[in-house]
């Protein structure tokens, strides 16, 4: 359960490891790592999402009455809000419950609605110039957001592959490893 993000920050984008780990209890949600309003909305969208999607997932739907969930940026004490995270939160959920990694060489951005659309955000040459640095392969950006690119410069648009997508299940297919052979065999709690 560990998708990345793509932040923007006092100092230039970044990226942002969002992990999220599960463990017996009574379907509470736990969010920390200095994170906003916005950004707790977020993670609350992605697990309403997330949970309205188990069939699809293949993700038993009691699997969320009988665990809890805690979702944590860690970036030390640097505040962290804004609405740019919720893709990257639905990732890292969708991989905790589905058992499927995220891939590590994708990096997202964008906001998600509670019906799963993908809505534009800011600071998208700060952010992709962040996965460049760090060596990411691909991003996932809002198909809104496709005008920004041309702002990047020419080897950067060329070093990655940039998915422009409308809706989160697009993203679940590009950003999720496949389903192994043991797909259906859910753990009763398992770490993501």
């Amino acid at each position: 359960g560990i998708a990345t993000g793509l932040a923007v920050t006092a100092v230039g984008g970044d990226i942002l490891f969002i992990e999220a780990t599960q463990m017996r209890g009574k379907g509470q949600l736990t969010l920390t790592g200095q994170l906003g309003d916005v950004m707790r909305e977020s993670a609350q969208i992605a697990h309403s999402y997330v949970r309205s999607k188990a069939d699809r997932l293949g993700i038993a739907p009691e699997l969320f009455e009988r665990t809890d969930v805690h979702v944590h940026v860690p970036a030390g004490a640097i505040p962290k809000d804004g609405p740019s995270a919720g893709l990257a939160m639905e990732m890292a959920m969708a991989s905790l419950f589905s058992g499927r990694p995220v891939r590590g060489d994708v990096g997202m951005t964008g906001e998600v609605t509670l019906r799963g659309r993908i809505l534009p955000v800011g600071g998208i040459k700060m952010k992709v110039l962040a996965a460049h640095r760090a060596g990411l392969k691909t991003v996932l950006l809002p198909k809104r957001n496709e005008r920004d690119l041309e702002e990047l410069p020419d080897e950067v648009r060329e070093a990655l592959e940039f998915v422009l997508i409308d809706h989160v299940d697009e993203a679940l297919g590009l950003a999720l490893e496949p389903a192994g052979s043991d797909q259906g065999q859910m753990p009763q709690v398992a770490n993501g």
